[in-house]
C-alpha cells in the first residue's frame, strides 16, 4: 500500500531523507498553501508534516478524511488542534529531543560570554574603543555551577560543564543522591544549589510551581558576584528581580535567551551593560532544524508501518463502546492523581492504583495514564500526556501498578490512588456519583466528600473544640471565604482531618499562620 504525505512547511531534504528511502510513501512538499486550498488539498493524504507556520484547525482536521497521523518538527504543537485530532483518530508526534545538543551548546556559549565579557568587548572594540582593563572576566575551572531542573538539557549542560573543570551541583524534583553520585555532580534542595553557586543555570519547564522561582527572595540567597543564566523558558526569572539584583550588584551578570514577553526588545534589562541576550536562538542551528525533522519522519513512518512511535503527543482513539464507559472517569482520576501529589509535596517513587465496582472487569488502562499523568504533570508540565505518562514515569523510575476488585467498599464505583514517596505513603479515593459528578470520599482513610475542583485547603489536626473557630477566624482575617468544610476524626481527641473549599488561592502568609497554629499538625493548599 502507497502512503500519500503531504508537507506543508519548508522542511530541508536531509529532514525527509527517511520518507525519500521509503518505497511506500509519496511524498507532495507544497509551502505556499493558503488555508483554504489546503483544505481541499488534505483530502487525499495519509500524514501531514508541518513546523509552526501551518495551523493545523478542527475545520481541516475534519476535511481529512485520510489523515492518520500529523508531525510536527518541533517542539511545541500549539499551532495544531489536538482535541480534534483525538477525536478524529489522527495521532500527533514530534521531536521533542532534537534541539538538546542546540540548547545546550547556547547555554555553555551564554556562561561563555558573561564570564569574559566578550559581547561588550567585541561592542566595545566595534566602537573604536580599546580597553583591556574594564573587560577583565572570571576562569570558569573550579567554579561552582548550579544547575537547576536536570532533564535532557539540564543534564547535557552538567555533561559540558565538568568538561571545563566546573564542580555542578544540581536541584531536580526527581534527582536522587544516587544518581547525583552517579553522574559525578552533587545534589541539593534549589535553595542550597543557588545558595552554593557561582553560576546558575536554569532548565526546568514554565510551570505554576516555577513562575519566578529565581526572585528576590532566592537572590537573597545568592553569591553576591554570582552569574545568572536562562535558555530554558521565559518566566522562571523574575526579570524585574534580576534587574534589581544586578542594579544593586548582587548579581555580576545575566545572559537571557528566554524573556516573559517576546519579541523582547524594550526592557530596562536590555539597558544594562551586564546583560547580555539573543532573540531565543537555543534550537536555532542548522543541525537541530534537520534533526526533528528527521526523528518526525521516522515516526511517521514507523506508524505508517504498524510500528509504535516514540514521540506521541495525544493519544488515538478507543474503541467507541470502551470510551463511553470509562470516558465520565477521565476528569475524576486526573484529578486524584493531581491532588494526591500536591498533598504529598514530594516526588513520587511508586504509584497504585486499584479499581472496584462498576470499573471491574472493564479496561481501564486510559484511566490509570491519566491518572498518572496528573501525577507527573505537577513537576513535568504540559510535556505529559496520556500516551507518554507511564513512559515518563518508568523513565523517573517510578513503579505503577494497577489492581482491580469487584469488591463495591460501600460505592457503585471507587478508584483508590495510592503514592508513595521518601517521606511515606499517602493515599485518596474518588468516585462518581450518579447525578453529582465526581468526589473524593476518603483521604489517608478518612471519609470526606469533596467535589475535586478549584481551591481547597487540607488541614491535618488534633480532634479538639474550638480547632475549627480558630481555623475559621484565622481565614477571615485574610478575607478567605469557606465555601465547604468536611471533617473526620480517627478517634475522640485522636488525629483528624478538615477539608475545605475556598474562594480563592490561599497565600502563603495565611498559610504559615495556620501551620503556626498548635492544634495543627500539617495544611496543605491545593489548587485544581
Amino acid at each position: 500500500m502507497t502512503f500519500n504525505i503531504l508537507i506543508s512547511d519548508q522542511l530541508s531534504e536531509e529532514g525527509i531523507y527517511p520518507l525519500t528511502q521509503e518505497e511506500n510513501m509519496n511524498i507532495v512538499m507544497e509551502t505556499a498553501l493558503s488555508p483554504e486550498e489546503l483544505e481541499e488539498k488534505i483530502v487525499d493524504f495519509d500524514a501531514l508534516l508541518v513546523r509552526s507556520s501551518t495551523q493545523v484547525t478542527r475545520s481541516l482536521i475534519s476535511k481529512a478524511k485520510n489523515l492518520k497521523i500529523i508531525g510536527r518538527a518541533g517542539v511545541g504543537v500549539d499551532n495544531i488542534d489536538l482535541d480534534a485530532a483525538t477525536e478524529h483518530g489522527v495521532i500527533v508526534v514530534n521531536a521533542p529531543n532534537g534541539n538538546t545538543n542546540s540548547a545546550a551548546e547556547h547555554t555553555m556559549a551564554m556562561i561563555m560570554a558573561i564570564s569574559r565579557n566578550i559581547p561588550q568587548a567585541y561592542h566595545a572594540l566595534k566602537n573604536h574603543q580599546w580597553d583591556r582593563k574594564k573587560y577583565v572576566g572570571v576562569e570558569l575551572k573550579d567554579k561552582t555551577l548550579g544547575v537547576v531542573g536536570l532533564g535532557r538539557i539540564g543534564v547535557e549542560v552538567a555533561t559540558r560543564a565538568k568538561g571545563q573543570r566546573m564542580n555542578v551541583v544540581a536541584y531536580d524534583p526527581f534527582l536522587t543522591p544516587e544518581k547525583a553520585e552517579k553522574m559525578g555532580i552533587g545534589y541539593g534542595s534549589f535553595e542550597e544549589v543557588v545558595s552554593q553557586a557561582d553560576f546558575i543555570t536554569v532548565h526546568t519547564p514554565l510551570l505554576k510551581e516555577t513562575r519566578h522561582m529565581v526572585n528576590a527572595d532566592a537572590f537573597q540567597l545568592m553569591k553576591t558576584g554570582v552569574f545568572i543564566v536562562n535558555c530554558a523558558r521565559g518566566g522562571i526569572i523574575d526579570e524585574d528581580a534580576l534587574y534589581d539584583a544586578i542594579v544593586s550588584g548582587k548579581v555580576a551578570g545575566a545572559a537571557l535567551d528566554v524573556f516573559e514577553e517576546e519579541p523582547f526588545v524594550d526592557h530596562k534589562l536590555l539597558e544594562l551593560p551586564e546583560v547580555v541576550a539573543t532573540p531565543h536562538l537555543g534550537a536555532s542551528t542548522i543541525e537541530a532544524q534537520e534533526t526533528v525533522a528527521v526523528d518526525v519522519s521516522r515516526d511517521v513512518i514507523r506508524y505508517l508501518n504498524n510500528d509504535l512511535v516514540k514521540n506521541p503527543v495525544n493519544l488515538p482513539s478507543v474503541a467507541r463502546d470502551v470510551m463511553t464507559v470509562i470516558e465520565p472517569y477521565f476528569n475524576l482520576s486526573e484529578k486524584l492523581g493531581a491532588f494526591l501529589i500536591d498533598l504529598t509535596k514530594e516526588v513520587a517513587e511508586e504509584i497504585n492504583i486499584s479499581y472496584s465496582g462498576d470499573l471491574y472487569g472493564i479496561e481501564v488502562a486510559p484511566l490509570t495514564r491519566n491518572t498518572v499523568k496528573g501525577i507527573l504533570k505537577r513537576h513535568l508540565g504540559s510535556s505529559v500526556n496520556d500516551v507518554n505518562a507511564l513512559y515518563l514515569a518508568e523513565k523517573k523510575d517510578i513503579t505503577v501498578r494497577e489492581s482491580k476488585t469487584s469488591a463495591a467498599k460501600g460505592f457503585t464505583n471507587l478508584i483508590t490512588v495510592q503514592v508513595k514517596t521518601k517521606s511515606g505513603v499517602r493515599k485518596v479515593s474518588g468516585t462518581l456519583l450518579n447525578g453529582l459528578g465526581p468526589r473524593i470520599v476518603k483521604v489517608d482513610g478518612y471519609s470526606v466528600d469533596v467535589t475535586p475542583k478549584g481551591h481547597m485547603v487540607v488541614i491535618q489536626h488534633i480532634d479538639q473544640p474550638g480547632v475549627i473557630g480558630l481555623v475559621g477566624s484565622l481565614l477571615a482575617r485574610h478575607d478567605v471565604n469557606i465555601a465547604t468544610m468536611q471533617v473526620d476524626r480517627s478517634d475522640v481527641g485522636g488525629k483528624a482531618i478538615m477539608m475545605l473549599t475556598i474562594d480563592r488561592h490561599l497565600e502563603d502568609k495565611a498559610l504559615k499562620e495556620l501551620s503556626g497554629l498548635e492544634e495543627i499538625k500539617e495544611v496543605v493548599a491545593i489548587d485544581l
